[in-house]
């Protein structure tokens, strides 16, 4: 009698943990093949995202959004092609909004704390809702490299516009104005002209 009830325990056991092999390879096999996380891309909708103000104050992209579009805009604090930008893209913030479309910041530099980030706009007089991106997670959603790096996402959050917001770090050789040119076919519900421009500026800081 002792014999079997061994054997039954042994046989148990065996049947646990197989059952336990199974569920920690199943749990491995999950991980290994998760869908990898959406990249923006032009003609796609964005995904929503969560991302806190300089005060620590969390935003969703869907609350920032603006009826007709909105304008993501990859900044720093530092780098000078960036601030060369600031009052242009205050300028576009406040052109704009009136007509539906808001103008969000991100910074994503890890070199450049929040603190820094809030005295910047306070400086600069930037108004529009600016966003610190821990870890650069969103920065790497978009792909973006440099600051300033514009996004336009039309009226039903897809992406229209990637590139750079006119073609002149100084605004007297400005020569074109492709981000206002896509933010205004986008208003007139018309294809955007020149979908992506490769931005330039200074590169971001990635932790």
């Amino acid at each position: 009698m002792k014999k079997l009830s061994a054997v039954a325990l042994i046989i148990a056991l065996s049947v646990v943990f197989a059952a336990l092999a199974l569920w920690v390879t199943n749990l491995a096999l999950s991980f290994a093949f998760a869908a990898p996380e959406a990249k923006a891309a032009i003609g796609a909708a964005v995904p929503d995202f969560t991302l806190p103000d300089a005060d620590g104050r969390e935003h969703s992209l869907a609350s920032l959004k603006g009826k007709a579009g909105t304008v993501i805009i990859f900044i720093a604090t530092k780098c000078p092609v960036s601030n060369a930008y600031n009052e242009r893209m205050q300028k576009l913030a406040e052109d704009y909004r009136a007509k539906g479309v808001n103008v969000v910041g991100i910074n994503s530099n890890s070199t450049e704390p929040a603190a820094e980030v809030k005295s910047h706009a306070a400086e600069k007089g930037l108004t529009f809702a600016i966003l610190k991106d821990p870890n650069n997670k969103i920065a790497d959603r978009f792909s973006a490299q440099a600051t300033p790096e514009a996004y336009l996402l039309d009226a039903s959050g897809k992406l229209v516009y990637h590139g750079r917001i006119d073609g002149a770090r100084y605004g007297y050789l400005i020569t074109a104005n492709e981000l206002r040119d896509a933010i205004e076919a986008t208003l007139a519900g018309k294809p955007v002209g020149k979908a992506e421009v490769k931005a330039f500026g200074c590169s971001i800081k990635r932790g």
